[in-house]
């Protein structure tokens, strides 16, 4: 099928279970948000959708092309946004997504569109170790946009993030939505996944204890996250 499909995948390490087996699917243009209190299992997914963990169970499919027959292939359809900053900080901001962008093949003029977009055009000279928390996340977005990935996989990406960038990101989610992207992202800022989620999986220690089909009522569908992180 095109898209995403996940298929019973699990996680678990010596006898405690990270993940319980999870499913969902997702196609084109929609958003998928793990909502959940630390320990969910969130990233625990975004990592084995991302390549970086292997599943102790199930199957992930993109576009028909499944990890496990072509990993190559596979990891091409995906941009990933970690929820922290591993990377070489003593790179400018310029040299870090041109050395992204170089890896994904992208001209150096889009890298630069790159830059613009998430508001460091002033900054791009500058040491990656040097920017606010803020900052770096914007950074860490635009590494993982910068080759418009089919599947874009976020983790946290509204930590350390103001309410202009948050109200900016909320944006950028929807506009790329409408071009064809499948987004699944983590976050904590109930708002925001009423905002930008098509589908709301609300994880509680590894498991997924409700699907919610989002009918962009804001109001109504934070409320019920509210009532399920009380739980």
């Amino acid at each position: 099928m095109t898209g995403l499909k996940v298929d019973g995948v699990s996680k678990v390490y010596k006898k405690k279970t990270a993940l319980a087996p999870c499913s969902f699917q997702a196609m084109q243009g929609t958003c998928v948000v793990l909502c959940g209190g630390n320990g969910a299992g969130k990233s625990t997914l975004l990592q084995i959708i991302a390549g970086i963990l292997s599943p102790s169970s199930g199957t992930i499919t993109i576009n028909d092309k499944e990890i496990s027959l072509d990993r190559k292939k596979y990891l091409t359809e995906i941009g990933f946004m970690p929820d922290d900053f591993h990377a070489q900080k003593t790179m400018t901001v310029k040299e870090f997504l041109h050395f992204y962008g170089s890896i994904r093949k992208v001209k150096k003029e889009s890298v630069d569109d790159i830059i613009d977009l998430i508001g460091l055009s002033d900054k791009r000279n500058e040491l990656v170790k040097s920017l606010s928390k803020g900052m770096r996340q914007r950074l860490l977005f635009g590494q993982s946009i910068i080759a418009k990935p089919n599947v874009l996989l976020l983790d946290e990406p509204t930590n350390g993030l103001d309410p202009y960038w948050i109200n900016w990101f909320v944006e950028m989610i929807n506009e790329i939505k409408k071009a064809g992207t499948i987004i699944v992202f983590s976050t904590h800022m109930m708002d925001v996944a009423a905002e930008t989620g098509d589908v709301i999986l609300f994880m509680k220690e590894g498991e997924v204890i409700q699907t919610i089909n989002n009918n962009k009522n804001i109001e109504e569908t934070t409320i019920k996250l509210m009532k399920l992180y009380r739980q």
